[in-house]
């Protein structure tokens, strides 16, 4: 279906990758993974030619491959309605039925000819194809939360969650044969993931896609492109994230052990080469010192000693072909980010409060009656679907919105930390060490140092917040968290935009953590791995679930409302 061939990729004297070769064929499903800014969206629009490769070559076979192609910032028609856009990315069962028909009179002229022949199977096919998605695009609307929209619901007017899901669902509905999808998995609550999960693995084509969703890629990839930006070239890995995972491990244990081994080996060999030219050393006295033997004996020990000179220069010459035509690199770090939280406040035991709360709108309740107690230490997740009132029970706990009824307690010595999903606690006018600075930081130089943690450096430091990508100014709000020392820790979406390796970084940081944390995450690995508490939303209530053990809940009780 798609056959890629040695591309390489620069902007100006940074290069991307090179030489990038791999073939998806029909019921593969590989995931393209690398931390950010590798080259993994860049290389998806030089197979969709939206980007030009500096070498190599691209190849669809058959010539009339479909593609469904859903990039993170799909390009809608202005002024154009749901309805419209269906309309645009559906087959359309008219023109299929007109296609066939138009065929068949052709048959009945001419009997013999293959090319009709060929042609009439494949219009049948599409004339089905067509029926059986007219006959789905409801149920694929629903399932990603855009039942409820009318056709003549104005793309404009729809939320960036709604228009993202409504671009997958117009790819998914499109009839591809190959899907190409870059972050499919944004905006997508727990029941639409595990939908789109069950979808892609029954589907018969062959799937590109980009995804940090760590438990996607376990459920539906056979298959790991590993974009490495340090050697920047990209490796196929067969079976699930987790068989790449421990194929990557045992790769760099295998480095290592023969980078050891060579490094040991070349002391080794300069020990010996070293010992050797001591012993080839004049000596004022000795046996080839012509003023205390004759002659004959004094050459023949000065032979011995440019015997053993030529000895230690023969070890030395091994010793510069191991540094040169064999040397073995160190293995190189994978970049990560760091996280400090240190000398936090201390706070009691109560942590916060919920009374009877009740949240939402003048015009809209969307919690009601929740009584629920965050200890000190726990580790909350909050997960339900898209606008059931996660944010706004978060944002209402930070002080932003006043409860419709009921109270809000936090306790004593409680310092809460707030991370909204679009940073909003920034100054874009701001750079990020006056940020810190404004925080409460240190001098210049150390704040610099303490923004190296979370991957923010060099010029980088003193651009505006506004200029900033997404995953940049959610590493400087960490940071801000940070060096204000709060030990309640209110995340909203926070790992949104990082990529794999910052995520894992994030939750080992999060687990040393000493404070508390209420985290909104649709990150199922997050929850697994790292909560205590698991808060699901589901029709106006919080259903609270406590963690025995990572991975395994217990306890599942309904903590809003009344039974």
């Amino acid at each position: 279906m798609l056959s890629v061939n040695r591309i390489s990729k620069s902007f100006g004297l940074n290069k991307l990758f090179d030489e990038v070769t791999f073939n998806v064929s029909a019921g593969d499903r590989f995931g393209l993974v690398g931390p950010n800014g590798c080259g993994k969206t860049t290389l998806l629009k030089i197979i969709q030619g939206l980007e030009k490769a500096d070498a190599g070559s691209i190849r669809f076979f058959p010539s009339d491959l479909r593609i469904g192609y859903q990039p993170q910032a799909f390009l809608f028609e202005p002024g154009e309605t749901l309805g419209e856009f269906m309309d645009r990315m559906l087959p359309s069962l008219e023109m299929a039925s007109h296609r066939l028909s138009v065929l068949a009179e052709e048959l009945v002229h001419q009997p013999d000819s293959e090319d009709i022949h060929r042609a009439y199977d494949d219009a049948l096919e599409q004339l089905q194809r067509a029926g059986e998605t007219a006959g789905s695009s409801r149920e694929v609307l629903s399932r990603l939360g855009l039942g409820g929209l009318v056709q003549e619901t104005p793309v404009a007017h729809m939320s960036g969650g709604q228009k993202t899901r409504l671009a997958l669902a117009g790819v998914i509905l499109s009839n591809p044969t190959l899907l190409i999808l870059d972050e499919p998995t944004n905006h997508l609550d727990l029941d639409m993931l595990e939908w789109l999960e069950n979808w892609l693995v029954q589907f018969r084509g062959g799937i590109l896609l980009v995804s940090h969703d760590r438990v996607f890629l376990d459920r539906v990839v056979t298959g790991i492109l590993d974009l490495d930006p340090i050697a920047q070239r990209l490796k196929v890995y067969p079976g699930s994230y987790s068989t790449y995972l421990d194929a990557k491990a045992a790769e760099l244990e295998q480095q290592w052990q023969t980078y050891t081994d060579q490094q040991d080996e070349i002391a080794r060999l300069k020990r010996a080469a070293g010992a050797v030219r001591s012993r080839a050393k004049f000596h004022k006295g000795g046996k080839a010192d012509p003023t205390q033997t004759d002659g004959l004996a004094a050459g023949f020990f000065a032979d011995r000693s440019l015997e053993t000179i030529r000895r230690a220069k023969s070890i030395e010459k091994r010793v510069e072909h191991l540094l040169t035509d064999e040397r073995v690199d160190r293995p190189a770090s994978q970049w990560q980010m760091h996280m400090i939280f240190n000398d936090l406040p201390s706070n009691g035991r109560d942590v916060l409060g919920l009374e009877d709360l009740t949240v939402g709108y003048e015009d809209k309740t969307l919690l009601n009656n929740i009584r629920l107690t965050i200890r000190h230490g726990e580790r909350v997740a909050l997960a339900g679907p898209n606008g059931c009132g996660k944010t706004t029970l978060v944002r209402t706990i930070a002080g932003q919105i006043e409860p419709i009824s009921g109270k809000v307690r936090i306790g004593s010595g409680v310092k809460v930390g707030y991370m909204a999903q679009e940073q909003e606690g920034l100054d874009g006018k701001l750079n990020a060490v006056e940020t810190i600075q404004q925080a409460g930081g240190p001098g210049e130089s150390q704040i610099r140092q303490f923004l190296s943690y979370y991957l923010l450096t060099g010029d980088d430091v003193f651009l505006p917040v506004e200029r900033l990508s997404y995953g940049e100014r959610a590493r400087l709000m960490l940071a801000v968290l940070t060096a204000q020392g709060c030990n309640f820790l209110l995340l909203d979406e926070p790992i949104n935009h990082l990529d794999i390796p910052s995520r894992t970084r994030f939750e080992e940081a999060l687990g040393a953590y000493q404070g508390t944390v209420l985290a909104v995450v649709h990150d199922r690995f997050f929850i697994q791995s790292y909560a205590t508490v698991l808060w699901e939303v589901r029709e106006g209530r919080i259903y609270s679930e406590v963690y025995s053990e990572k991975g395994s809940g217990k306890n599942r009780l309904p903590m809003s409302g009344k039974e």
